[in-house]
């Protein structure tokens, strides 16, 4: 049973209480980074080698993305490809929880 007050979960609801959007992308294909720019600031790394379709893509191509859903998504005509801000957020939470569960106090 659900106590939200909402179909949103965690990581949306985050994204809409804090008004997070991505302003920019960038791209370092050597070395296998895409750089999200969120409006607050901070920087998401992701690897481009997790996105096939992106991986084999030119930088040119690369860099004519879209932003849709008001800065919450990334869309590439060229490659038709989307992707989410709530994706990155929780492979960013994934990469936090697996780098650190070492580190955890019982």
């Amino acid at each position: 049973m659900s106590t939200s007050i909402n179909n949103y979960d965690t990581i949306e609801q985050l994204i809409y209480t804090e008004g997070l959007r991505i302003q920019a992308v960038d791209f370092h294909k050597e070395l296998d980074l895409m750089l999200v720019v969120l409006n607050t600031k901070a920087i998401l790394q992701q690897k481009i080698s997790t996105y096939p379709s992106l991986v084999n893509a030119t930088k040119e191509n690369l860099m004519q993305y879209e932003l849709t859903g008001n800065g919450t998504g990334i869309h590439w005509p060229a490659l038709d490809e989307d992707l989410s801000l709530k994706g990155f957020l929780k492979d960013e939470l994934r990469q936090a929880v697996s780098n650190n569960k070492n580190n955890i106090a019982a």
